[in-house]
Parts: structure tokens; C-alpha cells; sequence
């Protein structure tokens, strides 16, 4: 009786171990950007059940690329990109309608329609491209620069550093322009190691890693002579066109260049973030078509905001340059302050 019972709570046992390895195996998500350019930017693919699939690009954006390139350790988000940028995937398409806030851990916290709930094909995949770069140890627009460099972030040595290359760190972060190159105190002593190369921008160049490199004559660096640089993080919104600073065409400032906001969308909850990003109190109307006129240049967003981002950077987007807009669909709004 004892050895059926053994038996008995042995089969049971063997059951709920393979139960619990399938909810496991189930919810645990891994990520991967492949045919880009480095194994922090290209199409973005998720292992399901043993299979890698890829994104379908409906509603991807910043927030969801956010979480990517945390999730992979390779710094803030620089683009979020659809229509298959990177070259049709194959496989399974695993999850589409993905709803990330831009704070979760991993993917898989975010929310989706489900698995293999999805009717993009593989000329929708999503794709990412991650800076490879950060500032540690301040904001996300100061502090001790790193460099990501085979898998290992890197401390910059200062005598490799100069205002061009500041001006490419500053632009790839959406910081605006540099402001100053602090001294040792400045942040606190990282423990990275030390990236010797002599970097050498030209400074118009969009991100870091496109800048060429040489090595170093000054190979003494320690921690103490690591780059610590304050970026402006400039205001990344205007108005412009109308009668005053609080009304007119929303222009956004994206890698250095203003552009416009495509109307599609384009609502009161849109403008409120647009007036209390400005300082400009309660939106009065939300307008369209070129209220005020076209604008030039990029078209860069149209956004889907909550209206309580402080920015409209953190209202969801399709991507940077994803539209379906004419520069006769710029949206404008009209504050209520002066």
C-alpha cells in the first residue's frame, strides 16, 4: 500500500513539476535585434516556446523601444522603427499591439494582444536601434560618458574627447547641445574599464559609434580623467507661427533638427502636454491642417498622448518620421497663457 502510495505521490509530483516548467517556459521571453549593424540595433525577434518570431510594428513605438534596449543593455532608445527597416524576418510574427510605459524590465511586461494574435506580415516587423552610449551617475542628460564597446560598457578617457565628439553624444541622446566637460568630482569614480581610443567626430556625425577611432598615445587614464559631460537637454518642443509663444505650429527637436507634428489624432489631450511642456497653462484648441501655416523640413511624430506626459516625447508614437502626413496636416494648438 506504502509503494503505491509513493508511487501515486511521485506521478503527481513528476505532473506538477512538468506543469510548472510549461507556465515557465511560457512566460519567459528573450530578446534579440538581428541584421543591423550590431547586436544593438535591427529587427527586433522574441523567443516563444523555442522559436524566435518577430514584432509586428502596429503602435510600436519609443517607449516599446525603450524597453528593448534596456532589456538588452544597450542604453536609451534612438529609434523605433517599423515597415521591416531591417529586412523582413521570418518565423512566427509572436506579438503585435505592443503596450510598453518605457519603465518595465523586459518586454514581456507589456502589454499585447497575445500570442500569434496578429494580421501584420513580415513587412511590418519592428525594429530598434539603441545608442550604445549613456551618462551615468547624474540625468540622462549628465554624467560620467560610458561607451558600450563588445558586450562591456567603457569609461572614456578625457584626453580622447574633445567638443565635436560632445556635440555627437549630446545630439544621439536628444539632449540638445553640450554645455560643459565636468572635472573628476564631478558624478563620482566609475568602476568601467577604460576605453583608450581616441575618438574623432567630425560632430555632425548621429551617433557615437559612426565617428572614427585611433589609438591613444595617452594610455596613463585612470578613473579620475574619465569624460563627465552636462548636456543642455534644451527644451525639444516650440511653437511657432501664431501671435504669441503659447500658440502656433508644434515643432519638435529631434537629433538636432526641428520638425513638425502630423495632425492625425491631434487632440486636446495631445495640446494639453504641449502647454504645460511650454509653461503655457491649459490648452484652449487643438487645430489642424496647417492652422498656421506649413512648416518645413522633417515631419517627425504624430502623437497619441494621455495628457499627463511631461513631454510630448513620452506620448506614444508610431516612430520617429512615421506618418501618414503632408506638411498641410502640421498640427498647431492654442494655449491658454501668453
Amino acid at each position: 500500500m506504502s509503494l503505491r502510495f509513493t508511487s501515486v505521490q511521485h506521478h503527481h509530483q513528476t505532473n506538477t513539476a512538468v506543469l510548472m516548467n510549461t507556465v515557465l517556459n511560457w512566460y519567459r521571453v528573450n530578446v534579440r535585434l538581428v541584421d543591423g549593424n550590431s547586436r544593438c540595433a535591427g529587427t527586433v525577434e522574441v523567443l516563444h516556446r523555442g522559436q524566435w518570431g518577430t514584432v509586428c510594428d502596429d503602435y510600436w513605438d519609443l517607449a516599446d523601444a525603450a524597453v528593448v534596449c534596456r532589456e538588452l543593455d544597450c542604453g536609451e532608445p534612438v529609434d523605433a522603427l517599423g515597415d521591416a527597416h531591417f529586412g523582413p524576418g521570418t518565423g512566427p510574427i509572436w506579438i503585435s499591439y505592443v503596450v510598453c510605459t518605457g519603465s518595465e524590465s523586459t518586454l514581456k511586461n507589456c502589454g499585447t494582444t497575445g500570442w500569434s494574435k496578429s494580421d501584420c506580415d513580415h513587412n511590418e516587423d519592428a525594429g530598434v536601434r539603441c545608442s550604445e552610449v549613456r551618462l551615468v551617475g547624474g540625468s540622462r542628460c549628465s554624467g560620467r560618458l560610458e561607451i558600450l564597446h563588445d558586450q562591456t560598457w567603457m569609461s572614456v578617457c578625457d584626453a580622447a574627447f574633445d567638443q565635436q565628439d560632445a556635440e555627437v553624444v549630446c545630439r544621439e541622446l536628444d539632449c540638445g547641445a553640450p554645455v560643459q566637460v565636468l572635472g573628476a568630482a564631478a558624478f563620482g569614480k566609475g568602476d568601467a574599464q577604460m576605453w583608450t581610443q581616441e575618438i574623432q567626430c567630425r560632430g555632425n556625425e548621429s551617433q557615437i559609434h559612426l565617428c572614427p577611432t585611433s589609438p591613444s598615445h595617452k594610455n596613463n587614464c585612470s578613473q579620475d580623467n574619465n569624460v563627465r559631460l552636462v548636456c543642455a537637454d534644451a527644451m525639444n518642443v516650440r511653437v511657432v507661427g501664431g501671435n504669441s509663444r503659447c500658440a502656433g505650429r508644434v515643432e519638435v527637436l529631434h537629433r538636432g533638427q526641428w520638425g513638425t507634428v502630423c495632425d492625425d489624432d491631434w487632440d486636446l489631450a495631445d495640446a494639453a502636454v504641449v502647454c504645460r511642456e511650454l509653461d503655457c497653462g491649459e490648452p484652449v484648441d487643438a487645430l489642424g491642417d496647417a492652422h498656421f501655416g506649413p512648416g518645413s523640413g522633417p515631419i517627425w511624430m504624430s502623437a497619441l498622448c494621455s495628457g499627463m506626459e511631461s513631454t510630448l516625447k513620452n506620448c506614444r508614437s508610431a516612430g520617429w518620421g512615421m506618418h501618414t502626413c503632408t506638411h498641410n496636416g502640421d498640427a498647431g494648438v492654442i494655449c491658454s497663457g501668453e
